[in-house]
């Protein structure tokens, strides 16, 4: 029995005391030193900024129209005997061409009847005015001394007989225009565009006898936000000048299989905001769009719908960059001569797929980081790389990189 106890005792003494040596030894062994582990700057990529003279166009599209689209009505009614034989959907014509007849034999019947009677008031004016001198002499003679009435000089009577006189006159005139309202002529050169009245046909006053257009000048509405505004340097309700015309405008439109280019203008724009595009419209022009303005043998026709061109102001001091250098609506990052960043507002003028354009906010010689930045701040520390000193192995060029530092000790 005691023996039993013996044993179960030693056995419990004995890892009691393996596990109290084992941690004496644990307490005992030498601790060992902490150490921060050193995190090296992200390698950002840059780009060294340099200023140049840009010039920024602007690309819009537009349907071509003439500056004068009218409807031809007529003025006085009757048969239609005659029409020109150009007046017929596409047809052109020039200024004061006649292009319609109406029967003019009742005006003129009318206007013969008061060419008579023109005659007829003024032989009455000039028999009454011999009247009135007649009157006034007998007056005389009879040498009264109070001042005779104008009933006794025939006075009413002389104006009635003017009266009569200027309106024969003015009905005369009535019937000499209505006359020449029985023909039709061009008010200005251009095109029919649908052709409506007929020979034979009974028109009245104010019916429609067919739609025409100038061929003068065809204008193009083309749709500019406020930065294309900013890139042609145009004001908003711009009218051009001898001192200040508007800037060149490259059309151009695929018309039977090829490419066709006119030149043009702009000639103005609205004094408005469009409220549904919240854009401002434009106006180029095209002199002469079917004579000296053509492409050769095509003219620019109404209807077509082109692409425009319009050559932008330059600027002479921009500074075009990677898009990849933009954060953002208008931020980059700037890599200041310790390595850190700073954040930089800019002023962009122009961007598209691979590039913005800048005006402000950064200047030439400093380096603009283009790497991805994924939660960097202001003031980190990154180590710059140029991507220009990268080696077709992938490995930086470290003897361009010693130069380029010992380039920037320099300058310091």
């Amino acid at each position: 029995m005691f023996r039993r106890f013996f044993t179960i005792f030693g056995t419990v003494g004995i890892f009691v005391g393996g596990f109290a040596l084992i941690a004496l030894m644990g307490q005992l062994r030498p601790k060992p030193e902490r150490e921060e582990p050193d995190i090296a700057p992200p390698t950002v990529f840059y780009t060294t900024a340099e200023t140049r003279s840009v010039t920024l166009d602007v690309t819009a599209q537009g349907e071509v129209r003439p500056r004068t689209d009218i409807s031809l009505t007529a003025q006085v009614s009757g048969r239609v005997v005659a029409t020109a034989e150009n007046f017929v959907n596409g047809g052109a014509f020039d200024k004061d061409d006649t292009l319609i007849r109406i029967e003019d034999a009742d005006y003129r019947a009318a206007a013969a009847g008061a060419k008579a009677r023109v005659a007829q008031a003024e032989e009455a004016l000039r028999r009454e005015e011999a009247e009135g001198a007649l009157a006034r002499r007998d007056y005389e003679d009879l040498g009264r001394e109070d001042d005779p009435t104008e009933l006794a000089l025939r006075i009413p009577q002389l104006a009635q007989a003017r009266a009569n006189f200027d309106a024969a006159k003015a009905e005369h005139t009535a019937a000499l225009l209505n006359l020449e309202r029985t023909r039709i002529r061009a008010p200005f050169t251009g095109r029919v565009r649908e052709r409506i009245a007929g020979v034979g046909q009974f028109v009245s006053p104010g019916a429609q006898l067919g739609r025409i257009f100038s061929t003068d000048v065809a204008e193009i509405r083309l749709p500019l936000t406020d930065s294309d505004l900013t890139k042609l340097g145009l004001p908003i309700a711009f009218v051009a000048t001898d001192e200040n015309p508007g800037p060149p405008v490259a059309l151009t439109a695929f018309v039977a299989g090829a490419e066709h280019e006119w030149t043009g203008r702009i000639a103005r724009a609205d004094g408005s905001i469009d409220a549904a595009t919240r854009q401002v419209f434009v106006v180029a022009v095209v002199d002469d769009p079917y004579g000296a303005g053509a492409d050769g043998d095509m003219p620019l026709i109404m209807g077509l719908f082109v692409d425009a061109t319009i050559r932008g102001k330059p600027f002479h001091n921009a500074i075009v960059l990677p898009r990849s250098a933009l954060y953002g609506r208008d931020t980059v990052y700037v890599i200041a001569d310790d390595a850190t960043l700073d954040r930089r507002t800019i002023h962009i003028v122009s961007t598209d797929r691979d590039t913005i354009t800048v005006s402000g906010g950064i200047s030439a010689g400093e380096r603009i980081a283009v790497s991805p930045l994924r939660g960097a701040d202001h003031g980190d520390k990154v180590s710059p790389v140029d991507p220009d000193e990268i080696t077709p192995t992938g490995d930086i060029d470290l003897t361009a990189s010693a130069a380029g530092a010992a380039a920037n000790v320099g300058d310091k």
